[in-house]
């Protein structure tokens, strides 16, 4: 008979010392007693205690008492108990320590008691999830009769709140009108870059050009501070720095261009995440208010998986968008993902204009209330359903990926996702080339963490930060949002603030298309430059390409690509510039789908020279640091990369000798005189899984970067020109392509 006959009580009881709150990432000992309910445990009966798929709380371990994350179990009548880690348990809440009685069994009163970092052995504590969380859910249920149907117990929730400041985040808008009024915002953060209060000032502030309105020192409240009302008087580049008290810098803004007038202006968006009501964490109302008040975004989204948002959660996420929305100042955006299994068509992003549009399910395998709206069950269904609808679909990649071979509308999906925290796929986007579509190129985070706009992947199998994704509009309404992604208005980073200017420029006006003319008659305007999205028929005319970029850190590189071909790589030094820097990366994925993540774990050993500086590219876990177990000989590392990329630079005495890189996926010895300005490569299977090897300036400051470049439309097929970016931090930009086309077959509308 189910459990609905019994209440919930009758169960038995659980109780959690300490209660909390904890440091978010912090190690602790925790105990959590099961005290036994009416019906006791019977032989072979069981208990389980689970916490969200998608938390980074650690893997238990068993057998090891001075190791962190140690686990003990007993029953207080002496009871044998048996348990071990699992991920065989409902969604959301897969992580499960599962406990079976092998011998004996429990009577009413009887307890089980549970150590979570027992550390009398010597263990540090059990590590718990890095991100904050107002009430961090341990579900215990438990299996009385020995049937295994569980019962849920009332379970512990208990705070995980932000830890010390160890650094501050600065953050201005990216593209200002000269005497335009913005905003400087200041925020604290813990190592695992939770936003904290715990941060001490004053700070001062130094710009790099007269900012109106600016005062020369703040002492931040709770970790925070907004400076509205600033204003630039003359064109040109600004950044601002942070000094602590003792003049050291502690955080510089992203880069703002300054410019006369600015008819279309950048407004960033995370539009791609989803809360704790489906598999995220915190609530969505929280979601909302991080976004604006913590991660200070102009635009988001929430999107739970479908077959998760029952038509009440539905009903109240329409009325937390409209709740939030407020046009000029922040944007939210309604909408749901799309989940079908893979073979159906795979993960889908759906945002529609207004609020009270229908959800169609791709499923209903966890909900229980009746359909509303007709079931999709395949992408194609779900591009008929929505026909007619004000709505944009975006391609995505999460644990399902988007199978745009399979299905695809260029009447609504307007864009491919190439990167998110769960990593970098570039394929999506050759995929759509191939099967001659004509997409934008967006990154959002696809945040499960309550943090949309700023998201880490902390310790889990999360490799990468989240995106963002900057869009040229004329104002912050939804109107110029859609706008922009039905015409392909935007670039996409790997989480950072960069500038990115795109133009494609003709000798004599050309056709512009402000739809795709592949899709049915489009209007064209006749015009000598196009930008990021466009969609041109040239004709014979070549078009010069012109790019600038200001980057967050010193530019590695900017690619020109044609279609998936690169082109032209441009870098701001060139050979005479080097020195004795090498930089050592590795990046890819194993494959397409779930358990595309590669653990790279290895060593790098110098022979016939040594290096005297080693630093990290792009280690995005503070529990594995970079470690120098040979001082200037050996520097073993672990990270993992899900389409993106790591690596260690080191600076070495001489360009003598030898640099051995072995790793858990491929290892090869290299001459340090054969590492120059191209890349040495090493390839390591998988999907763009590869060692690099290159040199870059001992010493970069190259924050700008400016590059022209001429295409020609030679047809038949489309000639998508795009540029991609690359940091010396590793991080990445791509613009949405310029479209280069055949002349359209029928009369201009």
């Amino acid at each position: 008979m189910p459990f609905t006959t019994y209440r919930a009580a009758e169960m038995g009881a659980v109780a959690l010392t300490p209660a909390g709150p904890f440091e978010a990432g912090s190690h602790a000992s925790l105990t959590l007693v099961y005290t036994a309910g009416r019906f006791g445990i019977d032989d072979t009966g069981h208990l389980k205690i689970s916490w969200r798929t998608t938390s980074d709380m650690a893997r238990p371990q068993f057998d090891r008492p001075a190791a962190p994350n140690y686990v003990t179990v007993a029953a207080s009548n002496g009871a044998v108990l048996e348990a071990r880690f699992t991920l065989a348990n409902i969604r959301p809440y897969a992580n499960t320590i599962f406990i079976r009685v092998v011998r004996g069994f429990l009577r009413a009163g009887d307890r089980i008691t549970v150590g979570l970092g027992e550390r009398s052995g010597g263990s540090p504590g059990f590590r718990l999830q890095t991100n904050c969380e107002a009430g961090f859910p341990l579900k215990v249920s438990v299996d009385p009769f020995a049937t295994y149907e569980f019962c849920e117990l009332p379970s512990p929730a208990p705070s995980l709140i932000a830890g010390p400041a160890s650094g501050w985040r600065a953050i201005l808008p990216t593209l200002v009108a000269t005497g335009q009024p913005f905003r400087l915002a200041i925020v604290a953060e813990d190592r695992w870059g939770n936003p904290t209060p715990l941060a001490e000032g004053p700070l001062v502030i130094r710009a790099s050009r007269p900012v109106a309105g600016l005062p020369e020192r703040v002492m931040p409240r709770q970790g925070r501070t907004v400076i509205e009302g600033l204003s630039a008087p003359e064109a040109g580049e600004l950044t601002i720095t942070l000094e602590d008290g003792h003049g050291s810098e502690v955080g510089r803004t992203n880069p703002m261009r300054v410019s006369q007038e600015t008819p279309l202006r950048h407004f960033w968006a995370d539009l791609h995440g989803q809360s704790g009501e489906t598999i995220g964490a915190g609530t969505a109302e929280a979601y909302f208010r991080y976004a604006r008040d913590a991660a200070f975004i102009d635009m988001v989204g929430h999107q739970g998986n479908d077959f998760q948002i029952s038509d009440t959660f539905w009903a109240e996420l329409n009325r937390l968008t409209e709740r939030f929305h407020e046009p000029g100042r922040f944007l939210t955006v309604p909408g749901y993902e799309w989940s079908g299994n893979t073979g159906m068509g795979g993960d889908r992003n759906v945002f529609f204009r207004e609020e009270g549009r229908p959800i169609r399910h791709s499923s209903r395998i966890l909900l229980a209330d009746a359909p509303g709206a007709p079931d999709c069950f395949t992408a194609t269904d779900l591009f008929q359903a929505l026909e007619g609808e004000d709505a944009v679909v975006i391609a995505h990649v999460g644990g399902r990926y988007a199978d745009v071979r399979m299905a695809h509308d260029g009447r609504l999906e307007r864009a491919v996702e190439v990167h998110s925290t769960w990593g970098t796929f570039e394929w999506l986007l050759h995929d759509a080339f191939d099967c001659g579509y004509r997409v934008g190129i967006v990154c959002h985070s696809d945040d499960h963490k309550g943090r949309p706009g700023a998201t880490r992947p902390g310790a889990s199998h999360f490799g990468a930060i989240g995106g963002l994704t900057c869009y040229l509009m004329p104002e912050l309404t939804r109107a110029a949002l859609f706008a922009a992604l039905r015409r392909r208005r935007h670039y996409g980073t790997t989480g950072t603030r960069l500038f990115l200017s795109v133009e494609g420029h003709f000798a004599e006006p050309v056709p512009i298309f402000e739809d795709d003319p592949a899709l049915g008659p489009a209007r064209s305007a006749p015009r000598k430059a196009a930008l990021m999205g466009d969609i041109v028929a040239p004709g014979a005319v070549p078009m010069t390409l012109r790019v600038e970029a200001i980057g967050s850190a010193p530019i590695e590189r900017i690619d020109v690509f044609h279609g998936k071909e690169r082109v032209l790589t441009e870098r701001p030094f060139d050979a005479g510039h080097l020195g004795r820097r090498v930089r050592v990366l590795w990046e890819g994925a194993e494959y397409r789908g779930r358990g595309r993540e590669v653990p790279w774990e290895g060593v790098v050993r110098l022979a016939g020279t040594r290096f005297t500086r080693a630093e990290a590219v792009n280690f995005l876990n503070p529990e594995h640091p970079l470690e120098i177990t040979a001082p200037g000989e050996e520097v073993r590392f672990r990270s993992v990369t899900t389409g993106n990329r790591a690596g260690i630079d080191l600076w070495l005495a001489s360009d003598s000798g030898t640099i051995a890189v072995e790793t858990t996926v491929a290892r090869g010895t290299f001459r340090v005189r054969a590492i120059g300005l191209e890349d040495i490569v090493l390839d390591a299977g998988g999907l763009g899984r590869r060692i690099r090897l290159y040199r870059l300036p001992e010493r970069s400051s190259a924050y700008r970067l400016a590059l022209t470049h001429k295409a020609r439309f030679t047809g038949p097929a489309d000639l998508p020109v795009y540029v991609r970016l690359t940091q010396e931090d590793g991080h990445q930009a791509w613009s949405s392509p310029i479209y280069l086309i055949a002349p359209p077959s029928f009369e201009e509308a």
